[in-house]
């Protein structure tokens, strides 16, 4: 993991490998961000003109590098694009640093050490730089770098470039509480997000519901989270149909992983719900072709919770905070659940599977109903739940649903305060009816039209009755096929962790929405 310092040198005297200073795009050409002023004097005063000279123009995602001149301790200088310049008495928006910040880390790697300059004028704006670049830093590399068996004397083959390994912060304020924290904060948080990436990275031969919940175990030993699995035995037991019903197809049994973070102090408790289909393959109603490769995936909604309870410990928030994670792996097999087959649920409820791909719903209904025993002041659910929410909102934009206009509200104010793109979504009664069965309580489909809100729909039934409850269909940005961008990498992207680790810092406050 990347190391994070706040800086007390400037950046002329700073021994790094780079240096990070920002430029926005302004009306006449690029105009240099705050921080820069070091930098720009050891140019005498024309840098801006020599990255106009060099294309640069200050727009977003650019990232132009060009030797240091002397005065300045570092050999080169890497500037990024911030966007327009802001209006007068306006500072930058924290997410335009978080993106700058990322760019300018991946751009680094294989470097030792960068001092970023970037504009800093509040604590906020610190631990938006500090958080890019943890998160922009980022690589999954376990499976690359290996020795080369053919090659002569064991001669490593060509692996990746490693992460930047140190970020120094310029302008932070080092003796500051209130920037130490943030700086604290922003560690602990990318940390986490970074753990969720890697655990959606992992191939599916290695990530499944027994190792997946191995991992959460050592993590709870380490940070001091309670943490319970069930197995098969006691998923038959408890009588969790919908999770059993979904892995029972596969030679990896399920699990249901409780992760339990409490304060002494606190007042209120938020229960997370993940779902973790460490490997979807639709079952016997099989994907087609081409839409298998990123199957592994469909467990970034308990990675999400994962994390999140994790940071919460690691930030000793005063809530208490658990974390359902429902893991199973749907494969097709002579065991496997058929459409048609009925399934009982944990809740007592029947279900009618008519599309053994559409499981997502039928783990976390099991979930839900558990978690709601507990009588949480509120629970949200995060899922890669339908592809139909994907075609709705687009590949960086998750749906929020709720029972509760108020919260769902909150937690949309809240995934835009942190950077997560997000949107409120409906739940509209007519569509319920779509999911009558004949021969169940309920059918596992429904309409085609509105598919993302018949799952929510679906959902809600498994809630317990007074507690506020979200959904959040990370479907389309939990995992990114295409080039890096900003802070986003390819593959996993830790999605919603950020959303619901400040819901559970708002929480703790008293203002859970």
């Amino acid at each position: 993991m990347t190391a994070l310092t706040l800086s007390t040198a400037g950046a002329a005297t700073l021994r790094a490998d780079a240096l990070v200073v920002g430029v926005a795009k302004g009306a006449k050409g690029p105009v240099l961000a705050p921080g820069a002023e070091a930098v720009d004097k050891a140019f005498d005063g024309k840098l801006a003109t020599v990255l106009e000279t060099l294309g640069a123009a200050g727009a977003e995602g650019e990232v132009t590098k060009l030797p240091a001149p002397s005065g300045l301790k570092a050999p080169v200088i890497i500037a990024v694009g911030l966007g327009p310049v802001p209006d007068k008495n306006d500072a930058y928006d924290t997410e335009a640093l978080r993106r700058a910040a990322g760019n300018a880390a991946r751009a680094l790697a294989g470097s030792k050490k960068a001092g970023f300059a970037l504009p800093v004028e509040s604590v906020e704006d610190a631990e938006a730089v500090a958080e890019g670049a943890l998160l922009g830093a980022y690589a999954f590399t376990a499976y690359q770098g290996g020795e080369d068996k053919v090659a002569p004397k064991g001669k490593k083959g060509n692996g990746p470039k490693q992460p930047l390994a140190e970020v120094a912060l310029l302008g932070a304020k080092p003796r500051d509480k209130a920037f130490k924290a943030a700086a604290e904060r922003a560690v602990a948080v990318a940390e986490e997000i970074n753990r969720a990436r890697d655990l959606i990275n992992t191939p599916p031969n290695d990530l499944y519901p027994e190792s997946f919940a191995a991992v959460a175990t050592a993590a709870g030993k380490e940070h001091g989270i309670k943490v319970q699995v069930l197995d098969e035995k006691a998923l038959v037991k408890g009588g969790f149909g919908g999770l059993l019903g979904v892995g029972q197809g596969s030679t990896h049994g399920p699990r249901l992983v409780k992760l339990a973070y409490t304060h002494p102090k606190a007042e209120k408790t938020l229960a997370l719900v993940g779902k973790g289909i460490t490997y979807d393959s639709g079952g016997i109603s099989l994907k087609p072709a081409g839409h298998n490769e990123t199957m592994k995936c469909d467990m970034s909604g308990a990675a999400a919770v994962f994390a999140a309870v994790v940071a919460a410990s690691r930030l000793g928030l005063q809530v208490n905070v658990t974390g359902w994670l429902a893991l199973a792996e749907n494969m097709p097999s002579g065991n496997a659940t058929r459409p048609g087959d009925v399934l009982r649920m944990y809740s007592g409820k029947t279900v009618e599977v008519l599309n053994t791909d559409a499981e997502g719903r039928l783990v976390l209904a099991d979930a839900l109903t558990r978690a709601s025993e507990e009588q949480p002041d509120a629970i949200v659910d995060v899922a890669t739940l339908t592809g139909a929410m994907v075609l709705a909102l687009g590949n960086r934009t998750f749906g929020i649903m709720a029972n509760d206009d108020a919260f769902r509200t909150s937690i949309h104010e809240i995934a835009e305060e942190v950077g997560e793109a997000s949107w409120p979504m409906p739940l509209p009664a007519d569509l319920r009816k779509g999911m009558d069965s004949p021969t169940a309580d309920i059918a596992n489909m429904g309409e085609r039209m509105g598919g993302g809100l018949v799952a929510g729909l679906f959902l809600q039934e498994f809630v317990g009755e007074g507690i506020a409850w979200a959904h959040l269909d990370i479907a389309g940005p939990a995992f990114h096929e295409g080039a890096p961008y900003g802070y986003t990498p390819k593959g996993g992207t830790g999605s919603s962790v950020r959303t619901l680790v400040k819901l559970a810092e708002r929480t703790a406050a008293g203002d859970l929405g």
